[in-house]
């Protein structure tokens, strides 16, 4: 069935207010906007905070493989994410778990600015893919999972792509990482697809992106 025409709503910028702090990883970016209506009437101004960095958009990657038992398997890594671990109680609607910000993931990473292409974005995935779960391939092999999807539209323009790709056990290596603190120790593990989308039902796996990736690697 398709969806109704979206209504015909555009933003106009009216000033852009220069951050005090300097520039760092993530920046607050503070605008002005104006909605303009399909009767061409204007809103009232109003003010939006969104997030921006330079290396905007993201690859996630399903590297997977079939297991003695004749399943597909899929590689998971363990990571522990600040802005989750770090939930101040005041806020929680319920009781959050021990782990709180300890997630399990698919392999995933930045783009980086020489690699916004359709051909960068595949390097991109290799090389994340080497790094955390140690797996050299071509990034000709890496194969499109599905559409690029907005995480967090509210606050960042950041896009996620999706890629899979077949794996070699015996080709994998030791994940190469990028040298950041939160990448050491961390587990790779490999389980039954249908059984991490299980863990999606349950909520061991909490990270959305990885649901996403999973249950349209299901789908193929």
């Amino acid at each position: 069935m398709p969806l109704p025409p979206f209504p015909k709503l555009a933003l106009k910028l009216v000033q852009t207010i220069p951050s005090l702090d300097p520039p760092g990883f993530l920046n607050v970016r503070r605008q002005v906007f104006r909605v303009e209506f399909p009767d061409g009437s204007l809103s009232e101004p109003f003010t939006y905070d969104s997030v921006d960095r330079e290396r905007l958009d993201a690859v996630v990657i399903a590297p997977h493989h079939r297991g003695a038992d004749g399943r597909r398997h899929v590689f998971l890594r363990s990571a522990l994410r600040p802005p989750a671990a770090t939930r101040p109680p005041a806020v929680w609607p319920v009781p959050e778990g021990p782990a709180l910000g300890a997630l399990w993931e698919l392999p995933a990473g930045l783009v980086e600015v020489d690699e916004r292409s359709p051909e960068g974005l595949r390097r991109s995935a290799a090389r994340e893919l080497l790094e955390e779960v140690g797996f050299d391939v071509d990034p000709a092999a890496l194969r499109e999972l599905g559409p690029p999807s907005f995480p967090a539209p509210g606050m960042v323009g950041e896009r996620h792509f999706y890629f899979h790709v077949e794996v070699d056990l015996a080709r994998q290596g030791t994940p190469l990482e990028d040298g950041s603190p939160l990448e050491r120790f961390a587990v790779v593990t490999s389980v039954p697809l249908d059984a991490a989308i299980e863990l999606t039902r349950r909520g061991v796996i909490e990270d959305a992106k990885t649901e996403v990736a999973l249950r349209r690697l299901a789908e193929l």
